[in-house]
């Protein structure tokens, strides 16, 4: 399916979102900013925006991996981080989130947006972060959540449920993939929900920050020092 709408997914991204899906990952890229965090992996890193901003401008400080299982996406993130002038900062790989050939403890820190929902088995994926995890080392994630104001919560529903599928369908080409959005988006467990899933798999010190009223929510765990 990713594979399928990857020519317009970035284009979908900042339409449908009306841009904040750009904030969002920059909050993300944010939360692992100290320089203590110069090795990193991206879950689920698609077309390679989040690894952009992991590594924009700070090549030869840190260095990425982006893992993802659509190929079409990493053809594209290839092309993005060799015409951004990072692609010696990073390196992408194909594979499954809950089977990274990766060693044990390789990474400072570790980042997933707007991917764990799409995961069969999302505690076994988490913990296959967490194995790759330095001890100390931080987990970031940004997913959607829902509003939990009762208006904005109404408005957003409406558009996530009639406005968003249609015009996904219309611009993509691929109305099934739009329609699958808002019903994984509704049906995964966000906020505490998500943060008890982060503890069971291993993380400590979970911790939930919604942005935008809650749309998207950022979450944070650390592997513990051992």
């Amino acid at each position: 399916m990713f594979d399928a709408i990857a020519p317009r997914y970035d284009l979908l991204n900042r339409v449908l979102s009306f841009g904040q899906d750009r904030k969002w990952r920059r909050a993300l890229a944010n939360s692992v900013s100290d320089p203590r965090y110069a090795r990193i992996l991206d879950v689920a890193t698609g077309t390679g925006d989040v690894l952009m901003a992991l590594a924009n401008g700070r090549c030869g400080e840190r260095f990425c991996v982006g893992v993802d299982m659509a190929g079409e996406m990493l053809g594209l993130a290839h092309e993005k981080l060799m015409r951004g002038g990072v692609g010696s900062a990073c390196a992408l790989a194909r594979c499954n989130a809950e089977s990274v050939p990766i060693a044990d403890g390789s990474f400072d820190a570790a980042t997933i947006a707007f991917g764990i929902r799409n995961v069969s088995d999302v505690a076994k994926a988490l913990g296959e972060v967490h194995r790759t995890l330095k001890p100390g080392g931080r987990l970031a994630v940004l997913e959607f959540g829902l509003p939990s104001r009762r208006i904005p919560r109404r408005l957003y529903l409406f558009y996530f449920r009639h406005v968003l599928p249609l015009l996904g369908g219309l611009i993509s080409g691929d109305y099934h993939a739009y329609r699958y959005l808002n019903r994984s988006v509704e049906s995964f467990p966000y906020g505490k929900a998500f943060c008890d899933v982060m503890s069971a798999s291993g993380f400590d010190n979970v911790i939930a920050r919604p942005l935008t009223y809650g749309i998207a929510v950022l979450y944070f765990g650390e592997k513990a020092h051992a």
